[in-house]
């Protein structure tokens, strides 16, 4: 082929690429502009979102924080440090703050709320359960979390400031905190984000309420247990063995408590052993103070261990030692990101996540 016609060829090949390659660069640039749009519309709804934040604050009215209605994994791991962050942002006075919740908690909200509404006072634990599985079924497509006020919440919010006698309270409610984090939850902002708006902070080692006060007889040295089903610890009969394993190891070395409620309060249930060196606490927790009495026996534990979830959180906060168990770490890994932060910046206990799939690969190899 002579020189001429090879140029030709040549040129019309790179013709040819160059035209074949401009639906692909189209088509990078269209995604590119639609996540900076993306982008735009998630930076303005936090913008918005700080705004209502900020208004809330305003004022020197009285302001009720809650009604808390989701698990309590959230409760601790975001919600109080998202309070903690709120009072400090707006230089709120605690003395305007009503916090309303339930299990007996008022402790867990010591320097943010001066006043306390326990939702167990007002509901039975049937009715609470119907009423939230309600509100989770018509509003939350039936998810935990609370997206937004509804009827329930507002319902309780009157019970709130009738009990305290407040009248024209604004609500700090927990879809503010949950619409503001959900850019991190779906991985579309950095830890930074959440961790500019909480406070994680040293927690106290709490006691019941004298009303919640009761001779718990527990030994010197024990592990504070809590095993229950949900996603990441679905119940199979895999799963039960292996817990059992874990119980059974632990309670050769010391005695048990096992922090089973029989509450039925959500979708989780407890794990049971019949082991030696392990005991109930079953019939000491009554609801209303509950979880005050769950954060008392796990306060005075050597260890916890636990389904990763829930009071799992809690106890590194406490300064114990934590076995945190789970076997599908799917909607895991941001909120493990979280408290790793936050337990190093708390200088909290040793929080060791534990993955049943490792431990039975590990039996299967050896």
């Amino acid at each position: 082929m002579s020189e001429p016609l090879t140029v030709v060829r040549n040129i019309g090949f790179k013709i040819a690429r160059r035209a074949a390659a401009l639906p692909k660069r189209a088509q990078r640039v269209a995604r590119r502009a639609e996540r900076l749009r993306e982008q735009a519309s998630y930076l303005l709804d936090e913008e918005r979102l700080e705004r209502e934040i900020a208004a809330v604050a305003s004022g020197s009215g009285p302001i009720v924080a809650g009604p808390w209605l989701s698990e309590v994994g959230f409760e601790v791991l975001y919600w109080i440090p998202f309070l903690r962050w709120f009072v400090d942002r707006y230089r709120v006075d605690p003395s305007r703050v009503v916090a309303v919740s339930r299990g007996g908690v008022a402790a867990w909200y010591a320097g943010l709320a001066e006043r306390y509404v326990e939702i167990f006072d007002h509901l039975d634990p049937a009715t609470f359960a119907a009423r939230n599985e309600q509100r989770r079924s018509t509003e939350e497509s039936g998810g935990q979390k609370q997206s937004r006020p509804g009827a329930f919440d507002e319902e309780l919010v009157a019970i709130a400031c009738r009990e305290v006698g407040v009248t024209g309270a604004r609500v700090c409610h927990p879809s503010l905190m949950y619409r503001l984090f959900r850019q991190f939850w779906f991985g579309n902002r950095a830890l930074d984000f959440v961790l500019t708006h909480t406070r994680y902070l040293p927690w106290q080692v709490w006691h019941p309420a004298p009303e919640a006060g009761r001779q718990l007889h527990l030994p010197d040295r024990f592990a504070a247990v809590k095993f229950y089903s949900g996603t990441a610890l679905p119940d199979t009969p895999a799963h039960r063995a292996a817990l059992r394993e874990i119980v059974a190891g632990v309670a050769s070395h010391l005695p048990i408590v096992l922090l089973d409620t029989a509450l039925g309060l959500d979708e989780h249930e407890d794990y049971l052993f019949d082991l030696g060196n392990v005991t109930s606490v079953r019939d000491a927790l009554e609801p209303r103070v509950n979880l005050a009495i769950q954060t008392e026996i796990i306060s005075r534990a050597s260890l916890y261990v636990g389904t990763c979830g829930s009071l799992a959180w809690l106890a590194p906060m406490l300064g114990v030692e934590t076995l945190s168990v789970y076997a599908d770490d799917r909607l895991l890994v941001s909120h493990l990101f979280v408290a790793r932060r936050a337990y190093k910046q708390m200088d909290a206990a040793p929080f060791t996540p534990v993955d049943l799939r490792a431990l039975a690969e590990l039996h299967a190899a050896s």
